[in-house]
């Protein structure tokens, strides 16, 4: 028997697993937040554009997704038991699983325009968002690779390449957009054209630094070889536990969208506001998901042990640390708005007070949620790593759509509180999420697991 962990070996354990993941995370938002900093930078109509644009695709990236998750508790479980053959073979599904909803997802990145204009969103802002969309698309093939290996490579807590190489492909996004976007250094001046190609060009340059990593690094596992055969039974594990949680991740981030479209309709200028505390409060969601991912994997590795304790006391720890960060960050977007927004608005813009008015109230709405929003998240991790993911699609469904977008709508539209409303159903849905994937994890999943006796240490 092993000894038994400590709450601060907990506590280390997940800073050190957590921390690049989190990292890794941060860089991967930051390529949509410089392409959302820069397009404002260049104008009003360009931000809305981009703003409406990377939510479309967003919400097409997190659906395709779920496979790539499910590798982590997968190959986590595999790991556990130093079962290499079930690493690989879950891996490949993983990215078959990634190419096949990429090819499928395409076409509705290509013709966007119509589905743009359908859900009420003005000629221009439509026009140019679908100019963005025709290039960025083709970057959704890669970043859903990339998830995948990434997933594969976290899931045996080899976290820190992963941040390295995102780092670097942010800062490649960076300058590819102040030269495209603006026409620096002799290239064209592409507007939002500009900022969705280097958004492709930062995906592509991961997707081949993870490669060449996984071939230098992890020759054992042979994951490229003969990529090309089929394992069906293993191709049917990462779909069964993959899809719910896509649609798990879509409920969520569908309600995000639907926000989005319904600040749409209230105009040009609360669009771009929104579009800006969107990308302000993604990166303090960021920093959950780093250790909700965390959660997966250490919860995973136990379940493939059988050892319910250490799980147990290792959800706490992970709870309680993302908490803090909850209550901190909710903090920063109380007392310091309008530092944040202003980041995101080009000098001497005229609807700036307009745009630093409605991003303040949104932004107090965004704090409102940030305590419950860490709860639901790393509970959503903890049931992914035990591999349960059909119920949390349930409750999520309830909790995003049936209670969340009709209350956004209802207070938005026919109560008259505006994006202040919308964004109050927003915190209504977390605070539903939060309480059912609590209660799931804690009150039923974990009791119905096995357990190991553990020596305690002294």
């Amino acid at each position: 028997m092993k000894p038994k962990m400590t709450y601060p070996g907990h506590i280390r354990a997940v800073l050190t697993l957590g921390l690049p993941l989190i990292g890794g995370y941060l860089g991967e938002i930051a390529i949509q937040t410089t392409d959302t900093v820069m397009t404002g930078w260049y104008g009003i109509e360009a931000l809305a554009a981009v703003a409406l644009g990377t939510t479309y695709l967003f919400v097409l990236f997190i659906f395709g997704s779920g496979f790539a998750l499910a590798v982590m508790p997968l190959v986590a479980a595999f790991a556990a038991k130093d079962d290499e053959q079930g690493i690989r073979r879950a891996t490949r599904m993983g990215l078959w699983l990634s190419v096949g909803f990429a090819a499928l997802a395409l076409p509705l990145l290509l013709g966007s325009r119509p589905i743009l204009l359908a859900m009420g969103q003005t000629e221009q802002v439509a026009t140019d968002a679908a100019a963005y969309l025709r290039i960025a698309g083709w970057g959704l093939l890669p970043a859903l690779l990339v998830m995948t290996l990434k997933s594969y490579l976290s899931a045996l807590e080899r976290t820190q390449i992963v941040l390295w190489i995102i780092l670097f492909a942010a800062v490649i996004n960076g300058l590819a957009n102040y030269a495209l976007i603006f026409g620096n250094w002799g290239a064209p001046e592409l507007g939002v054209r500009g900022a969705a190609i280097a958004s492709v060009a930062s995906h592509t340059v991961s997707l081949l630094g993870v490669v060449i990593y996984i071939l230098w690094a992890l020759p054992q596992h042979a994951l490229f070889v003969r990529l090309w055969r089929g394992d069906r039974t293993m191709l049917a594990q990462v779909f069964d536990l993959g899809w719910p949680i896509s649609l798990t991740s879509l409920s969520e981030v569908g309600l995000f969208a639907g926000a989005t479209v319904m600040m749409g309709w209230l105009g040009t200028v609360p669009l771009a506001a929104e579009g800006i505390v969107v990308q302000v409060a993604s990166v303090a969601f960021i920093l959950h998901l780093g250790l909700s991912n965390v959660a997966t994997i250490r919860a995973g590795n136990a379940f493939g042990r059988g050892d319910t304790s250490h799980m147990a006391r290792g959800a706490r720890v992970v709870t309680a640390m993302s908490l803090v960060i909850g209550g901190l960050t909710a903090a920063v977007f109380i007392v310091w708005p309008d530092v944040l927004i202003r980041l995101f608005i080009r000098p001497g813009e005229e609807a700036a007070a307009e745009i630093l008015a409605i991003g303040t109230a949104l932004l107090f709405m965004a704090a409102l949620f940030q305590t419950v929003d860490s709860v639901q998240v790393i509970a959503m991790g903890l049931l992914r790593g035990v591999q349960d993911t059909r119920m949390p699609m349930i409750l999520a469904g309830v909790s995003y759509w049936i209670v969340g977008l009709p209350c956004s709508y209802i207070l938005g539209f026919p109560l008259g509180y505006g994006g202040v409303g919308i964004w109050a159903g927003l915190v209504i849905a977390l605070s539903v999420a939060a309480v059912l994937m609590s209660a799931r994890f804690w009150l039923i999943t974990i009791r119905r697991l096995p357990d190991e006796p553990e020596a305690v240490a002294g």
